[in-house]
């Protein structure tokens, strides 16, 4: 499924409230050009049985006290479920999801600060990580330029993802 599509897709699904479509679709560019730096237009993701993603937590080899929260994302299957974790616990499955709707899920998901997205099938040493606060930033950027079309005569749920 192509960016345009992922992104009508997440629209069409936004409650019909008459306000959260119209910031779906002001935050669309922000989220194709994040997407347009990625290889594939899905990427599998490692989650429970009840669809909750899992989560890695990383520590800094320099400072090991320092720890992050990240989710993997892997061109394949075969790639995700071939993990530590995925293959010893028969409780974890890999779902495709489109690039635009894991991107779109990073601004409810606090405890992480960024998905790693690897890139080639069958190499899991190297990924292009999209941070948290990148994905954040680029669509308040957006959302600031619905805000002064609209002179603040639109509310953001907060709760918009």
């Amino acid at each position: 499924m192509n960016l345009d599509k992922q992104i009508q897709v997440l629209i069409d699904n936004a409650p019909q409230d008459g306000t959260t479509p119209q910031i779906v679709a002001t935050i669309a560019p922000a989220l194709k050009i994040l997407a347009g730096q990625l290889r594939h237009a899905q990427y599998y993701i490692v989650q429970s049985l009840q669809g909750e993603w899992v989560l890695t937590t990383l520590s800094n080899r320099a400072f090991p006290d320092r720890e992050k929260q990240v989710i993997y994302a892997f061109p394949s299957s075969q790639d995700a479920l071939s993990g530590e974790f995925a293959a010893k616990n028969p409780q974890l499955m890999a779902s495709a999801v489109p690039v635009v709707h894991i991107l779109f899920q990073m601004l409810t998901l606090e405890p992480v600060e960024s998905i790693l997205f690897f890139e080639i099938p069958g190499n899991k040493s190297t990924g292009t990580e999209v941070l948290r606060s990148q994905v954040q930033y680029l669509i308040q950027g957006e959302l600031q330029k619905l805000k002064s079309k609209s002179a603040g005569n639109i509310n953001i749920p907060p709760d918009i993802a």
